[in-house]
């Protein structure tokens, strides 16, 4: 079971991922503004590979930016790879 905690101090954020209880990984973002957040960061333990962990994190900031009408530079190569390929995201886009 996976659990994310969002942290956020209005310079920067990061979301972490959970499994078991265990903390994952974490995606970290930078504010450029206050319409809009800069994903540089997503990693996921080793031990944690394979499981959909990092997906999940770029889907949870990709849900807190579609609640709060914020937009999303994914400069993160991970995060940048996960809004081409899926098409729902791509409306969050900078």
């Amino acid at each position: 079971m996976t659990e994310i905690k969002h942290l956020n101090n209005e310079k920067n954020g990061t979301f972490e991922i959970y499994f078991d209880g265990e903390k994952a990984g974490e995606m970290t973002y930078k504010w450029a503004g206050k319409d809009k957040f800069i994903i540089d960061h997503t990693e996921v333990d080793k031990a944690f590979g394979g499981k959909g962990l990092a997906k999940e994190l770029v889907f949870a900031g990709a849900a807190y930016a579609r609640e709060n009408s914020k937009k999303i530079i994914p400069l993160c190569p991970y995060a940048k790879a996960t809004f081409e390929k899926y098409e729902e995201l791509q409306d969050l886009l900078f």
